[in-house]
């Protein structure tokens, strides 16, 4: 199975089994929460490695892993949440404009309000990952307010004066709305400054011409000197 090929129903749900299971942590990420959590590493500042981000989703003590049933099924899960990742950045850089949050419906007097909280905390938890780059984001004029329902909706701890914005699900729905409407904006703020892990090295003198003096002080052309093309045997 290839890694960019998106996640069948069947085995969506068997992720999603293996997720509500006794052998994950009793803070362990749901499929909800996890898609907040890769949303919010594949648009964030900077790649994360797998190996960084993944122990957090089992939610177990000291990164601890599930207790597979072998090493075939570890493979198995492992594989299927990468290919979770996958869909997600595949879908922000090929058709961004039909990416959707993974939020879960509920009735509520007859109406279908949406209940975003466990996807905007498995965002809030991404986000955690790199909390100091996205400071600039929370500096942002732009896209610091766009952040606050994710923040409300999310945050394991919100101010008391706070606790009005989401004190019914009616308001919870409006934030989830809003925050679903703020993920392209989000995504542009980063795309241009995002960072790949790779340490570019800085040239801190200026490049050498040439025809100039050798800077070893032969009194040689860089050329005939140091700069020399190297004789083959």
């Amino acid at each position: 199975m290839h890694l960019d090929e998106p996640l069948s129903d069947k085995e969506f749900n068997e992720l999603d089994k293996f997720l509500m299971s006794d052998r994950v942590g009793d803070d362990g990420m749901t499929m909800d929460a996890l898609h907040g959590y890769l949303t919010a590493i594949a648009l964030g500042p900077e790649m994360i490695p797998m190996s960084e981000w993944l122990p957090l989703v089992w939610g177990l003590p000291d990164a601890a892993e599930p207790k597979f049933k072998n090493e075939k099924e570890m493979q198995r899960i492992t594989q299927l949440i990468a290919r979770f990742m996958n869909e997600i950045q595949i879908t922000f850089e090929v058709a961004p404009q039909e990416f959707e949050p993974l939020f879960c419906v509920l009735e509520q007097n007859g109406k279908e309000l949406i209940d975003g909280e466990t996807w905007a905390w498995g965002f809030w938890e991404g986000m955690q990952l790199r909390e100091e780059a996205w400071e600039a984001a929370w500096e942002s004029a732009e896209i610091g307010p766009l952040l606050q329902p994710i923040y409300l909706l999310g945050a394991e701890e919100i101010e008391e004066e706070e606790l009005k914005f989401v004190d019914t699900p009616e308001k919870c729905h409006a934030l989830a709305l809003s925050l679903e409407a703020s993920i392209p904006a989000i995504r542009r703020f980063w795309a241009p400054l995002r960072k790949s892990g790779v340490t570019t090295v800085k040239r801190e003198a200026p490049k050498v011409g040439r025809n100039d003096p050798c800077p070893c002080g032969s009194g040689k052309k860089y050329k005939a000197c140091c700069g020399a093309e190297p004789t083959l045997h």
